[in-house]
């Protein structure tokens, strides 16, 4: 099966085999892909009307995988991962916010790392539905923002945020309630 090309792309490369956009959705650019190393069987999962607009990147290590709901607007995050993001239908990520498990989500060249049956997979960061990420903000390994979360701009973020919560601050405190 040949990857599909966008249209509308300027940058010379195909969408990599592994990666299911549904129907609705928008992806800008290939150029996303330009470190995307995923040999997960699917290593990017878009739901449904979904845009995946400018500067976004999708770094993900040979294990690296990410899932993503319906309806969410990506503004330009950076995920950069070796383990699983999961995100829930109807999130905002805005410009610049990073979701790093792992310092080092791509090894160079085609060198694909054994992870070995005693190594730990990283942990899981996971974005509840309707949360609100904004700009600027860093999710770290195990970071979990319950549904209706908001995390405020320059906010780094390592732990469970409860549901309808709003945390800031590095490093982020719950400075209040969203509901």
């Amino acid at each position: 099966m040949t990857a599909p090309v966008l249209e509308h792309d300027w940058y010379p490369a195909p969408v990599p085999a592994n990666v299911e956009v549904g129907p609705g959705s928008w992806l800008y650019s290939a150029f996303a892909f330009l470190h995307y190393r995923s040999q997960r069987p699917v290593g990017l999962r878009v739901g449904r009307n979904t845009g995946i607009y400018i500067d976004t990147l999708f770094d993900l290590g040979p294990h690296g995988e990410v899932d993503i709901g319906d309806h969410c607007t990506l503004a330009g995050p950076i995920f950069c991962t070796r383990g699983r993001v999961a995100i829930g239908n109807r999130v905002l990520i805005s410009s610049r916010v990073l979701v790093a498990d792992d310092p080092f989500s791509c090894p160079p060249g085609n060198h694909v790392p054994d992870l070995g049956a005693g190594h730990s997979p990283p942990a899981v960061v996971e974005i509840g539905d309707d949360a609100w990420i904004g700009t600027g903000a860093t999710l770290l390994a195990g970071a979990r923002i319950g549904a209706g979360g908001i995390v405020g701009a320059a906010t780094v973020v390592d732990f469970e945020v409860p549901e309808m919560t709003i945390v800031g601050g590095d490093p982020a405190r719950i400075i209040g309630r969203s509901d």
